[in-house]
């Protein structure tokens, strides 16, 4: 039965990103949700359970929440929904935040999420390495078998090497992902690829430049955990991008929640217990302060879903600050181009196998997925991995094409033109050993967390803990 809980009643309207345009940064209008910016709020407002950040954990939250009809209230201090997971629009190109690919197979994605809605663009299955001055093609087997067979003898890897790659495949396809994320023993990924046995010419030239790329870690340090996982969802799906830009997926998740659930523009200062006292001062339904002087409390909980060290700011003198390791950063720059200034037109990944130079990983996002450019236009993204603090962005940019042009050639490169530059400084939590990937929501009274640092450092683990602090909420207060 329905909790009788009041809501706000004041009109608004979501800020999500327009099917296409072409004005310098826009954002498609989308009833559903209000602005504290637009529209005031009752300060005596109360709801089932409030939701602070609408990231994917937030939305996965905010979904199930729905699916049990209980009201709540998502708290967002931007202008869109999505986090780190969005897409802008500038002169009518697509730009994702950053290099994001969208693996199908994700387990809990393919519950949530309409792919035929999303209109998936695939990768090829696969990478073309630059190394010794050429590309060396890596191909999967099972989906280009004659394209694998041509690159055995290709110098990124020996052919003992590519058996073990097979013989992975097949030791992450026998667990299930609860296995591989719970599993007691982990080390850094790199060490588990050593003690798999493979050399280093394809640990330099083709694991380091690719996981490290999904990672961003190029020295592998990340959880051997993670990679399994990875690896394993790798093995069983498609690398994909949605034709409208990463950001359709939070978009979808947001578009089918309640109207008025969702507050952009709302950044929230603290929370406390206004109802405590005491030795038993932290108890009762937790209070969200917003930084306009607003108050809205929650009857049944709070979940936070927002960034761990946002999480720490916001829980000031709730509990300690949790000491967390250095996230892992990176910087995404585009550029545009004519047509006939893409030297290839194969939807492929490409990697930096040699050991010098700043880039990871670049790919035409328009051999990909065609409408990430207006007509007659190419879209070009490039991935480091880092921040590169001491250079600007022009200078990066410099580089970049400079880098580039030994790879494609001057008369291509040197024509492409700089659009846009993202320097992401909280990419991804760092899960370097030891982690704990399957940790409890609950920290407190009322108090929840999600994210994607509680599980795996993916878009399946940010949807995942969205749904476990909500499950975990349901549960104590019996209604589950």
């Amino acid at each position: 039965m329905p909790l009788a809980i009041s809501l706000p009643t004041s009109s608004t309207c979501h800020f999500f990103p327009p099917r296409r345009g072409h004005a310098n940064l826009r954002y498609r209008r989308f009833p559903g949700a209000r602005s504290s910016a637009e529209a005031p709020y009752n300060r005596k407002n109360q709801t089932g359970v409030i939701i602070i950040g609408a990231g994917l954990a937030g939305l996965a939250a905010a979904t199930r929440l729905n699916s049990e009809r209980i009201p709540f209230l998502l708290l967002e201090a931007s202008d869109g929904v999505g986090g780190r997971v969005r897409t802008d629009i500038v002169d009518g190109f697509f730009l994702d935040r950053g290099f994001q690919i969208f693996i199908t197979a994700y387990p809990e994605a393919k519950k949530l999420l309409d792919y035929e809605a999303l209109d998936l663009q695939r990768f090829y299955a696969g990478a073309k390495v630059f190394y010794g001055g050429k590309f060396h093609t890596v191909a999967d087997p099972l989906r280009h078998l004659w394209d694998s067979v041509a690159s055995l003898t290709n110098p990124i890897g020996s052919v003992v090497d590519k058996g073990l790659i097979a013989l992975t495949r097949a030791r992450v396809l026998i667990k299930s992902d609860e296995e591989i994320l719970s599993a007691a023993d982990e080390v850094p990924t790199i060490d588990l690829l050593r003690k798999i046995g493979f050399s280093d010419e394809i640990l330099d030239r083709f694991f380091r430049p690719f996981f490290g790329g999904i990672f961003f870690d190029r020295d592998l340090q990340t959880t051997s955990k993670l990679f399994d996982f990875v690896f394993r969802c790798l093995a069983l799906g498609e690398n994909t991008l949605p034709a409208m830009g990463i950001g359709e997926i939070p978009n979808q998740l947001a578009a089918k929640l309640p109207a008025n659930s969702v507050m952009l523009n709302t950044r929230v200062a603290s929370i406390d217990y206004p109802n405590g006292s005491g030795s038993d001062s932290r108890s009762g339904p937790p209070a969200v302060r917003l930084q306009d002087g607003g108050v809205v409390t929650a009857e049944l909980g709070v979940i936070l879903a927002v960034e761990q060290p946002e999480v720490d700011k916001l829980l000031d003198g709730i509990r300690e600050p949790v000491t967390t390791k250095p996230p892992r950063s990176t910087i995404c720059l585009y550029f545009t181009a004519e047509p006939n200034q893409i030297p290839v037109q194969d939807p492929v990944l490409f990697l930096n196998g040699s050991s010098s130079g700043i880039i990871n990983n670049m790919f035409f996002a328009t051999n990909v997925a065609r409408t990430y450019a207006p007509p007659g236009k190419a879209l070009v993204s490039v991935s480091l991995i880092g921040l590169f603090e001491d250079r600007s962005d022009e200078d990066l940019a410099a580089e970049v094409v400079k880098e580039l042009s030994g790879w494609f050639g001057e008369a291509s490169v040197t024509s492409w033109r700089h659009l846009k530059t993202y320097r992401i400084k909280y990419a991804q939590p760092n899960q370097c050993p030891p982690t704990d990937l399957v940790k409890s929501p609950r920290i407190g009274s009322g108090l929840y967390l999600s994210g994607d640092y509680m599980t795996s450092a993916t878009f399946d683990g940010a949807l995942v803990s969205g749904r476990r602090a909500v499950e975990v909420l349901l549960r104590e207060k019996g209604l589950i």
